[in-house]
């Protein structure tokens, strides 16, 4: 968790060194007289500037050129850095929030390489107009080839707005066990309990159970003795079952109960308790409380009983 934590820390401070440095070189690029470049190099750029970054009629490129290039796409990486942070930001106050922010910075990713590029290649002189027209016959054309693209959009959208499950939320896809880690405009991150991440396409997620909705119940089942009297057995867990709620609060949510037997087994009488946690710590809780029920019968010299085979001999 510790080294966890120490890569995201160092993720954040490179990603504000970086974000500084752009800053740093957009504000100087802005100023041209501070270009170690010739007076006519200044001037171009200067008017490049006024004219909004956008070449009108110009066939040439130039130092110019390139140098307002580098300005435009040091201010778009400053703003999507600058946006990201205060979604980010906002973002920690509930899953809800961090699964709908998350989508909503991806979705300005995708914008902001799109912008990018158009803006590129309009300082270098190609009609942005021509440009955007030749991104919608394409996006046209792959409308049709890529529908599995679509769908997972489309999937992923209804996912986000219907709430079927949010980032940290522990589901059951298929036979994989995971919290959700992203939710993005395509796919969706699993996380296991060994730090397996699993990738799925949104539109591939059917038929899965989010067990973070409602309270998890941890469950034991353990066989006792055809001799032991069930009614003292009961009263024992009576007075002993809210002491374990005692010991062990951080995963117990109330005390565990017994619910009585399952079974009249071949060696001995089957009984069940549970006890309430949450999805996070069902496994742990599931454990804890059968080392509980062990520790109790040894301690009251309740036999737990296991096969064995009786030999009747003949006369």
């Amino acid at each position: 968790m510790k080294n966890t934590e120490n890569k995201k820390t160092k993720k954040r401070i490179g990603s504000i060194i970086g974000a500084v440095i752009a800053l740093i070189l957009t504000i100087w690029l802005l100023n041209p007289q501070w270009l170690p470049v010739s007076a006519e190099t200044k001037e171009a750029v200067a008017e490049l500037e006024k004219e909004h970054f956008l070449i009108k009629g110009s066939g040439q490129v130039t130092l110019a050129h390139f140098l307002t290039l580098l300005l435009v796409v040091c201010g778009l990486w400053v703003l999507y850095f600058v946006v990201k942070l205060i979604l980010t930001a906002i973002a920690r106050k509930s899953s809800k929030a961090r699964t709908i922010l998350t989508l909503i910075i991806g979705i300005l990713r995708y914008l902001f390489v799109i912008v990018g590029v158009v803006w590129g290649l309009s300082i270098l002189g190609v009609n942005a107009a021509a440009v955007l027209a030749g991104l919608g016959i394409l996006g046209l054309i792959l409308g049709f080839g890529a529908q599995s693209l679509i769908e997972d959009v489309i999937t992923g959208l209804f996912i986000i707005f219907e709430g079927k499950y949010a980032i940290g939320d522990i589901i059951i896809l298929d036979d994989f066990r995971g919290t959700v880690r992203d939710i993005g405009v395509r796919t969706t991150t699993i996380e296991d309990a060994g730090k397996n991440l699993k990738v799925v396409n949104n539109s591939d997620i059917r038929n899965f159970q989010n067990r973070s909705r409602n309270t998890s119940i941890a469950a034991c089942e353990v066989s006792v003795s055809y001799d032991t009297d069930l009614l003292k057995l009961e009263q024992i867990l009576s007075e002993s079952l809210p002491q374990m709620l005692e010991a062990h609060p951080d995963l117990y949510l109330a005390r565990p109960r017994y619910l009585g037997v399952t079974q009249l087994a071949d060696s001995g009488v089957n009984i069940k308790l549970v006890v309430d946690t949450t999805e996070e710590n069902v496994f742990a809780a599931q454990r804890m409380l059968t080392r509980d029920v062990r520790v109790l019968f040894a301690e009251k010299g309740i036999e737990i009983p296991f096969p064995q085979v009786v030999v009747h001999q003949g006369s």
